[in-house]
């Protein structure tokens, strides 16, 4: 996928998350983050968007904190929500092709201005599932060669940071495959960050597999993994470790 494709992608889903979330309400419990109601989910999403859309447009090259959101309820929240998702896509529109400025994981990408449409191109995925979760009623599809892209990132970006929590006191192996897209990755987890590379490097003590869009759904811990064989304490230490 390039840039384009995730811009496309990034456009879509945003608007999906706001019809969601208007249906909703913004009351609604979101099963998906048991912790939160959809005002919760638009608030900390449309302050990722900002928060993304002031990094390239200032051309940041060093974090910069995230605004406080808005004291708004109901219709005048889900507005606000489309108002950040517009300047985040409309940002990533205008920016040159040659972007510099900061960005916050390893996982390979061309550019800086590649990074921040992909990822926030998975971000807005993941939350747009997380508010259709709470307005019930079928998900929206998420194309398999985005889902196996959004695993790679997933392994090996955020969990290649020095954050992640999934960790063993020995060394361990784990094999994650999406079994409609040809998609093999091996993890190995050790005291140190995870090493995950896009192949099967070495037999795998256990193995998360299924169809990409579930395995890309359950890998954010939004659903169960679809299959596991092997050591399944593996897949138990990512379910309770790999929150995000």
């Amino acid at each position: 996928m390039n840039t384009a494709d995730f811009l496309q992608t990034l456009d879509r889903e945003g608007r999906l998350l706001a019809a969601a979330a208007a249906v909703a309400g913004t009351e609604a419990k979101v099963p998906t983050c048991p912790e939160w109601q959809v005002r919760d989910l638009l608030r900390h999403t449309g302050a990722v968007h900002r928060w993304a859309a002031g990094i390239v447009a200032g051309g940041c090259t060093e974090p910069r904190p995230f605004g406080d959101p808005p004291d708004l309820d109901g219709a005048e929240l889900v507005d606000w929500y489309r108002d950040s998702h517009r300047l985040l896509v409309d940002t990533l529109t205008a920016a040159p092709a040659d972007l510099e400025c900061w960005t916050f994981h390893p996982a390979p990408s061309p550019s800086p201005l590649a990074f921040w449409t992909r990822r926030q191109a998975h971000e807005t995925t993941v939350h747009r599932y997380d508010a259709e979760a709470a307005r019930g009623g079928p998900a929206s599809p998420i194309a398999p060669d985005f889902a196996v892209d959004g695993i790679d990132e997933l392994l090996r970006g955020f969990h290649a940071r020095s954050r992640s929590r999934v960790r063993t006191p020995e060394p361990r192996v784990l094999g994650v495959r999406a079994v409609d897209a040809d998609a093999v990755w091996t993890v190995r987890l050790t005291a140190e960050p995870p090493v995950a590379v896009p192949h099967a490097a070495e037999e795998a003590e256990a193995e998360l597999a299924g169809p990409a869009d579930e395995l890309y759904l359950a890998l954010w811990n939004r659903r169960p993994v679809p299959s596991v064989s092997g050591d399944r304490s593996l897949a138990a230490l990512w379910r309770e470790k790999s929150g995000i």
